[in-house]
């Protein structure tokens, strides 16, 4: 009668590390597979027909399609994503430059009602002179703006 129960002491140390290597090699194998279809997309000095090619010998000769892919064209992988990199970081700060100066829309306004509640409350504004001011505001006349 064999029993088939594997208990902790029958795995041992050195079965755990080949098995915790392979893991790693596997998910490094994912990232870098891909990274190089990314790579691939993001080339615009690629042809359509290009990135077909490399997109086949990729998916059909996986292991040897990502190794020639990285000696040919590796170099260049990193230029690629550093440029997305780039331009993603000044598209994030012309947005936070735009929000910050002031032409946020909503903001103005609430931000302009808010200065002209303040003014009213120290009394250097009149609660005629703040409706119209108010008025003026949220028609858009106050801020420059035309709706």
């Amino acid at each position: 009668m064999s029993s088939a129960t594997y208990l902790a002491y029958d795995y041992p140390l050195l079965g755990a590390f080949w098995t915790m290597l392979l893991l790693f090699l596997w998910v490094t194998w994912f990232v870098l597979l891909f990274r190089v279809v990314v790579d691939i997309f993001r080339d615009d000095s690629l042809s359509g027909w290009a990135k077909t090619g490399w997109m086949v010998f990729v998916i059909v000769l996986p292991f040897l399609g990502v190794f020639v892919y990285v000696v040919a064209r590796g170099r260049n992988m990193g230029r690629r994503e550093i440029a997305q990199a780039r331009a993603q970081q000044q598209a994030f700060d012309s947005y936070i430059r735009e929000t910050a100066s002031g032409h946020g829309g909503q903001a103005d306004t609430v931000g302009e009602l808010h200065r002209l509640s303040e003014i009213r409350s120290r009394g250097d504004l009149t609660d005629e002179e703040f409706d119209r001011a108010k008025e003026l505001v949220l028609s858009g006349h106050g801020t420059g703006q035309t709706r």
